[in-house]
């Protein structure tokens, strides 16, 4: 869920936000461990898997004890509804600590690679692959779910043994201190958890001094930004970027279903979501074509919301601009003034807007949706999968029609029948495509994502023929090999066996 990061708003700093975020009530009841030189001279990475996943699972119960307070500093003029904050940030927050405490062990658990499957030449050798702490992991926060989003990102990371830099959006410095406290008062080390200020230049400095990873959920012309910084130190990054997301209806659709997900995607968190519905994809057919004035009649007398103050000017230019060229503001409610100096806005719903206008593939972070007829289902996958912005996509239609439609859209996350709430599942990966982003946070694949496998291969007994100096019968030996290994039938593989057999004796008579 994308957030917008905008230098001069990132400039705002509270006088009080905290450089080390620390918690007076959090106890010291954990276990000890001797410091060493392991990432920096930290302790954390050295613990047991099962006493961090432990420690972030506990979590959760210091977020459910503290609920008032992190719904109110939650508080702003584009989140209004506490009912929102705990259902769509503070559950899933819980359910994904959960999530950790139970399955984060197993996941980041060691995988041996022993005799099934080992090559011939491999003899003796056995070997571990680990999943070990990055290091350092820098995670830039987001406004518009300032708890979700960061809150997993910084349990996966500490999970896996790293240290956390927080920096969170501007006006989010409140929230996230008490998110940082959670932890800390539930085991994390004070050392293993830093909370910078909400400046850009605060963001700079963090990745100027050295970091291991970067986790954005940002615009995509903040990613770029990020990613220049990044390619100086090839500082390898995990982009959670913007989404133009698609509705696709497939005829047949259950239009009333189509309409209420519409509705809750275009506005809920004040439309400040990025999968929300920005394009409704529609066949020409008679199954659907009362849904145009089934969507109008439920938007007519929906609320306005307050659009984000770094949206505001790129909203009503695209808007402006798309009248201008033939589109038709189908509810008739379009203020640019308001929406410029006020940040107020009622859902926007577009129609006849031309197919190559920028508006259709710009990361509008506002209730606005353009609606686009189609002929074929066909048109509908090319229209998803030439958007650059690739984040989610929804297709409404019977489930068996649905879902073959489903497996042909290049999007990091679809949704059947539904929209936005599919995510909030603490097992399932979340990630992009094209512009928007790359890498996954959340689910087992975001947790190993904040981990770099290393491989100790330990080789027992005396036989190491690679060690051997070269001699005349190792071209025909290998070859042997090669052929036992791989030949296609029982005949070809026992002429190779003779061929091991005699190459053998020949290695050994020359070894001697």
């Amino acid at each position: 869920m994308t957030a917008i990061f905008h230098p001069t708003l990132c400039k705002i700093v509270l006088n009080n936000a905290p450089q080390v975020a620390t918690s007076e009530n959090a106890k010291s009841d954990r276990p000890g461990a001797e410091r060493i030189d392991y990432h920096g001279g930290s302790k954390w990475a050295t613990w047991s898997i099962r006493q961090r996943c432990k420690i972030i699972d506990r979590a959760r119960h210091e977020i459910a004890s503290r609920v008032d307070q992190l719904t109110r500093l939650s508080r702003s003029e584009q989140r209004t509804d506490d009912a929102e904050t705990v259902a769509s940030e503070l559950i899933p927050l819980c359910d994904a600590l959960r999530w950790i405490g139970k399955h984060g062990r197993k996941t980041l658990a060691p995988r041996k690679v022993g005799l099934a499957g080992r090559p011939v030449w491999m003899w003796g050798v056995r070997s571990v692959v680990q999943r070990v702490a990055l290091g350092q992991v820098l995670i830039l926060g987001t406004w518009n779910y300032p708890l979700l989003l960061p809150g997993v990102q910084m349990a996966q990371a500490l999970a896996a043994g790293n240290h956390v830099w927080l920096k969170p959006a501007a006006g989010s410095e409140a929230v996230s201190a008490e998110l940082v406290a959670c932890f800390i008062a539930a085991g994390v080390p004070d050392e293993a958890i830093t909370l910078l200020d909400s400046s850009t230049e605060a963001a700079i400095e963090a990745q100027a001094k050295g970091v291991d990873l970067v986790v954005l959920t940002g615009s995509a012309q903040t990613g770029k930004l990020v990613l220049h910084q990044s390619a100086e130190t090839l500082t390898p990054s995990i982009m959670e970027l913007s989404g133009v997301d698609a509705a696709v209806v497939l005829p047949d659709s259950d239009l009333d279903r189509v309409v209420d997900a519409l509705k809750f995607g275009l506005l809920f968190n004040s439309g400040a979501t990025c999968i929300g519905p920005r394009r409704l994809i529609v066949p020409n057919h008679s199954s659907t074509s009362a849904l145009t004035d089934q969507l109008l009649n439920g938007l007519r007398d929906a609320s306005q919301v307050t659009v984000h103050p770094a949206a505001r000017s790129n909203v009503a230019d695209l808007i402006e601009d798309s009248l201008q060229k033939g589109a038709k503001d189908c509810l008739g409610k379009f203020d640019a003034t308001s929406l410029r100096t006020t940040g107020k806005l009622h859902p926007v719903v577009l129609r006849d807007v031309p197919s190559d206008h920028a508006i259709l593939q710009s990361d509008v972070f506002a209730p606005v949706i353009s609606i686009i007829p189609v002929e074929h289902p066909d048109q509908a996958i090319q229209l998803v999968n030439e958007c650059p912005y690739r984040l989610a996509a929804s297709v409404f239609g019977p489930t068996s029609h649905a879902q073959a439609i489903a497996e042909k859209l290049d999007a990091g996350v679809v949704t059947v029948n539904d929209m936005v709430a599919s995510t909030a599942d603490p097992r399932l990966p979340f990630g992009g495509r094209g512009k928007s982003g790359f890498g996954v946070t959340r689910g087992p694949e975001g947790l190993l994502a904040m981990t770099a496998p290393r491989v100790i291969a330990t080789r027992r007994g005396r036989v190491a023929m690679h060690l051997s100096p070269r001699n005349d019968a190792d071209v025909e030996l290998l070859s042997g090999v090669l052929q036992w290994s791989n030949s296609g039938n029982w005949g070809r593989r026992i002429a190779a066996l003779r061929r091991v057999t005699t190459a053998a004796s020949q290695w050994r008579a020359l070894k001697k």
